[in-house]
């Protein structure tokens, strides 16, 4: 482990810690924010009602929104000249997300980023591949600054340029590589069109992030580029990745750092908490951040807390798997889906390409859904295949459109987008 005496910090002590790091950042925001500490007033709170960590869900959400509102730095509680570094994100529903950093903040990115690829199996020494982008996406140079932490030597390669990227790695040899899921499938791909068999990389560790994607991704990445995956989880509203990361001995739940975020699993309409072993929308609060401190950040990513015992011996607690977000779910005729379930489906038949993209349109009242993926020979019979299967393990009705290999979107080292909506609004 990178930090064991946090990692591993008996669970009291830990709690201990996390009720007075709640407390101060409260106080925080309560001197130094004023929109936060209206909110707080204007619902009767203050912080000295937090005297136990239950207390915590009287306390009101924050949300992706209150950024907008108070743009751009409206709740930013450390002075302008303190600040360091701001990140955004691409603003493509409105305004951007604009998140600020002091050096306090940094050193904590770059601290829980450290953990994030030591657990994941990078060790110090190796290279790191970082093909995730740089700019104000906190992906690149956030996973940047917590290699070099850990003692890596970082080859900062960003998104795009896909045969470039083949050929640094094949003349750097770097051990680890940071990207997206999709983009990975993307460098398997191209080392396969090349004629370079897995076994021929230098890769071991693939920490992949910033979407959700299903164990048949996990094992389509595994396969094509001869490494062990795991997921590393974050967002910039809390600090950007390196919220958590899996295990590479373990690949079952990323490890929250517990001691920076403190989460909960809430109901997605009620928002009332839900106990360990429930899927719900995660809730954060970001205790350490000093420039942008954040109270019960709705993240709006579906998942749970695992409540059993790990091989590892950490104290902190896991997350299961981004099952999607909620604003990403599409309730079709009745039947609630996420993207990463036809995934789960496509990848199971090994004759069906991982690449695929969704459309909705909608016929008079009723909504359809149109899967779009590649294949290397169509066929009646393999569309139907594809569309029983569907049903069956998902429950709902889709209409395949077969494609030629190479036709469909491919990412660039950024997030990509699976889902094209044309419903018009009711």
């Amino acid at each position: 482990m990178f930090q064991p005496e946090f990692e591993c910090l008996p669970t009291d002590g830990l709690r201990d810690l996390q009720l007075q790091r709640l407390r101060d950042l409260l106080a925080l925001q309560w001197a130094q924010v004023p929109p936060m500490r209206a909110r707080l007033e204007q619902a009767g709170l203050h912080p000295d009602d937090l005297r136990r960590l239950p207390d915590l869900a009287a306390f009101p959400f924050t949300r992706k929104a209150d950024l907008r509102d108070y743009y751009p730095l409206g709740l930013v509680a450390a002075p302008r000249a303190a600040l360091r570094r701001i990140h955004a994100s691409s603003g493509t529903s409105g305004k951007p997300t604009v998140v600020a950093y002091d050096q306090h903040d940094l050193d904590v990115f770059a601290e829980v980023v450290a953990r994030s690829l030591h657990a994941a199996g990078a060790r110090p020494g190796m290279t790191f591949h970082n093909a995730y982008g740089y700019g104000l996406f906190t992906g690149g140079l956030g996973t940047h600054a917590g290699a070099e932490r850990l003692g890596l030597c970082t080859v900062p390669v960003s998104g795009g340029g896909t045969e470039r990227q083949l050929d640094l790695i094949l003349d750097l040899q770097p051990e680890v590589i940071a990207c997206t899921p999709s983009y990975a499938l993307v460098l398997a791909e191209g080392f396969r069109r090349r004629g370079v068999p897995p076994g021929d990389l230098s890769l071991r560790c693939a920490v992949l992030g910033a979407e959700p994607w299903a164990e048949k991704t996990r094992a389509a990445v595994q396969e094509g580029l001869g490494v062990t995956a795991t997921n590393i989880y974050g967002l910039s509203e809390i600090i950007g990745p390196g919220v958590s990361n899996e295990d590479a001995r373990e690949q079952r739940g990323s490890y929250l750092w517990e001691d920076h975020f403190y989460p909960e699993i809430v109901h997605p309409e009620t928002g009332e908490p839900l106990p360990d072993g429930e899927w719900g929308v995660l809730v954060l609060t970001s205790m350490t951040r000093t420039a942008l401190p954040l109270l019960r950040y709705w993240t709006g990513d579906i998942t749970r807390l695992l409540p059993e015992a790990n091989s590892t011996g950490r104290t902190v607690r896991r997350m299961d798997i981004v099952r999607g977000r909620s604003d990403d779910l599409i309730i079709l005729r009745g039947v609630n889906v996420y993207p990463t379930q036809l995934e789960a489906v496509l990848l199971t038949l090994g004759h069906v390409s991982p690449h695929y993209h969704v459309v909705l349109t909608r016929s008079g009242t009723l909504d359809d859904l149109t899967l779009q993926l590649e294949v290397p020979q169509a066929s009646a019979a393999l569309r139907g295949e594809i569309e029983r299967q569907i049903k069956a393990q998902v429950g709902v009705t889709v209409r395949c459109e077969l494609c030629d290999p190479g036709s469909l979107p491919r990412s660039e080292g950024g997030k990509l987008r699976r889902v094209t909506d044309h419903r018009p609004p009711r």
